[in-house]
């Protein structure tokens, strides 16, 4: 249905007759979306899997179901609630994990409200490769995930790891809320702590044998001309200052006094990265290559910080 069409009761109603399937459900919402040309970008890349991330978040089907479930029939109810739903995915550009209130990364299935911003991190990938080969050090046991919103990054770790013990902080009391929600739903809750920090303020004295960071880094630029759909995600978890790098500077200047010796910092900084070579010439960056796609992560050792310590003066 395109933007501005009615979602009168007689609309649906309409559409229940037509629709009979799973399959109709998400044939018809593809469509739907590619008229309305959408912006994908929150855990998608085309109409088709739109649809289906919509219609088997709001029936609490597993996307990893065999699929002939596309052709297994709706009850009225169901269908009402799908219909609904993508009439507003397309009337209001509302994010299907918004509007599902569910999201995925790393594998694992995450509560998501506009608490904070939808998991999309491609470290995603480093996780499930237990940050191999880029960690030389020795076992993993601390690691602290800063600026965690709803916590994917630092909660995955911990499910994917269980030999370490995880802290997650941020600055922003209802993303720290999401998190503990997160934590509870993995069972995690005795091997995390997630507390409320302005970056490393209330983490004196620790140590970490790795940094893991997905902070705001969106240019004012940048910001300003994202699609509707980015709109709804929290500015705070966004904007990072005129070119993006204000969350990075600030992280890159503590970071080498809370690492182990043998520490690595592991950091997203999207379509920034051009702008962080600028400023910091003198650090030797590391971008990896990720095989599943997305762009913009380095790698740092504690050495290589503390060695391009006047970087930050």
């Amino acid at each position: 249905m395109m933007e501005g069409d009615t979602n009168s009761v007689e609309e649906v109603g309409r559409l229940k007759a037509e629709l009979d399937t799973v399959g109709d459900c998400v044939r018809w919402a593809e469509g739907c979306f590619e008229r309305a040309e959408l912006h994908f970008g929150h855990g998608t890349d085309n109409a088709w899997d739109e649809a289906l991330h919509l219609v088997f978040g709001c029936l609490q089907l597993s996307l990893e179901s065999d699929p002939g479930i596309l052709a297994c029939p709706l009850s009225e109810r169901e269908k009402e609630a799908a219909i609904r739903l993508e009439q507003r995915r397309v009337a209001e550009r509302l994010p299907v994990p918004y509007l599902t209130g569910k999201a995925w990364f790393a594998g694992l299935e995450f509560r998501i409200d506009r608490r904070a911003i939808i998991p999309r991190s491609p470290i995603a990938e480093l996780i499930t490769q237990e940050f191999s080969p880029w960690y030389a050090g020795s076992e993993l046991h601390r690691v602290l995930d800063m600026c965690c919103g709803s916590g994917c990054i630092g909660l995955a770790v911990a499910a994917w790891m269980p030999g370490t013990r995880v802290d997650l902080v941020d600055i922003d009391e209802q993303a720290l809320e999401l998190a503990r929600e997160n934590a509870r739903l993995l069972s995690l809750e005795a091997r995390v702590s997630i507390e409320q920090s302005d970056y490393f303020s209330a983490l004196r004295g620790r140590q970490y044998d790795l940094i893991v960071t997905n902070p705001p880094y969106v240019d004012e630029a940048d910001l300003g001309s994202m699609p509707r759909e980015y709109h709804y995600e929290p500015a705070l978890a966004l904007g990072s200052g005129s070119d993006g790098l204000d969350a990075i500077r600030t992280i890159l200047s503590q970071a080498a006094h809370f690492l182990s010796p043998d520490g690595l910092l592991v950091a997203e900084v999207g379509n920034s990265w051009e702008a962080l070579e600028q400023a910091f010439p003198a650090l030797p960056f590391t971008w990896i290559e990720l095989e599943r796609g997305g762009h913009g992560v380095f790698v740092l050792t504690a050495q290589e910080l503390m060695q391009g310590g006047e970087s930050f003066a």
